[in-house]
């Protein structure tokens, strides 16, 4: 069987930019505190009539083009996100409709921040067995549309991003060599989206006025901990899973949550900084689209060569954390 392999990336961020600065206008805090605290100074923000298969278009239209791959072409499309342009239908058949993939079987997939890499464990698995042949993983969030402006500590987090991968039976392109995926749902709460759940419906006043409809960060320090824990433990498990230690690897491409938990991160793998790509001053943390939007860029700029073993690792609410292993060819 021919290996499976990442064949093209994409991606996109709405050209509207929040900066420190806008927010200090809105809520107590500053540029300085905002910077010391995430590492943010910007983020992007999706235009009002912009939804999450908007923005996943726009990445995947990219990473077809990249991939020299029709819509038409395309077996699947798995979609991650937590912001659905609607419950129902998936936002991955609104993608499917917009793109013209007639031939595909779409759906979404929820696993938080760990989503696109949870996607790309799904499509591996369909592909080995021989249903398909390839597949698209995308990951877009307009995670802005959930931001709780009273809420000083998590609103200054959040940015919109999408980006895409084409993944597909080849003998050429960038070889995933694994991947690995863990849940632990007893520290669910830490993270934590009730609004639009069974668990909290209707929608009603109440609801909104409680916040429900807003994502939260229960014992903030608790979950840094977790996260450079976790996050550390991903990124061993897929180096070892391929006869190497992590020393051995070129690149690094974390979830980008805070510039704090990725630089503990690097410090916990005794890895120099530049061999783990940061991105999250200009874009923020934009859940699973963090992962596949620092992977197009680091493919575009010339940052990934042939020949290097790149690992890409998250950690999200679910708890859910994530890595894979992939060979750049």
């Amino acid at each position: 069987m021919a290996p499976i392999r990442i064949v093209g990336t994409g991606s996109y961020v709405p050209p509207n930019v929040l900066t420190n600065d806008e927010i200090a206008k809105r809520v107590d805090t500053s540029d300085e505190w905002i910077m010391k605290r995430t590492g943010i100074r910007e983020r992007r923000i999706a235009d009002p009539e912009q939804a999450v298969s908007d923005l996943a278009k726009e990445a995947s239209m990219k990473a077809l083009e990249a991939a020299n791959m029709a819509p038409e072409e395309l077996d699947m499309i798995i979609l991650a996100t937590i912001t659905p342009d609607t419950s129902c239908p998936a936002a991955a058949n609104w993608l499917q409709a917009k793109l013209g993939a007639t031939n595909a079987v779409s759906y979404d997939l929820t696993a938080a921040c760990s989503g696109f890499i949870f996607g790309l464990s799904n499509a591996e698995q369909y592909l080995k067995n021989g249903q398909y042949d390839n597949a698209l993983v995308v990951a877009s969030e307009v995670i802005s549309r959930t931001v709780n402006w009273g809420d000083r500590g998590s609103c200054i987090l959040w940015g919109d991003a999408s980006g895409a991968a084409i993944v597909k039976k080849s003998d050429t392109g960038a070889e995933i060599l694994s991947t690995h995926i863990h849940s632990d749902g007893s520290a669910g709460e830490n993270l934590l989206l009730p609004g639009g759940g069974s668990a909290t419906t209707p929608i009603c006043q109440e609801s909104l006025e409680k916040g429900l409809h807003a994502l939260r960060m229960v014992d903030a320090n608790k979950t840094f901990k977790v996260a450079v824990k976790r996050f550390a433990e991903a990124c061993e498990e897929a180096a070892a899973s391929n006869g190497f230690s992590v020393s051995d690897v070129d690149l690094i491409i974390p979830h980008q949550a805070n510039l704090r938990i990725i630089n503990a991160l690097a410090g916990r793998l005794k890895v120099p900084t530049e061999k783990v790509f940061v991105n999250i001053e200009k874009y923020g943390n934009s859940s699973a689209a963090t992962v596949p939007l620092a992977l197009d860029q680091a493919v575009r700029s010339g940052q990934i060569q042939p020949g290097d073993n790149i690992i890409l690792a998250a950690f999200g609410g679910g708890l859910t954390w994530a890595s894979a292993f992939v060979r750049w060819e």
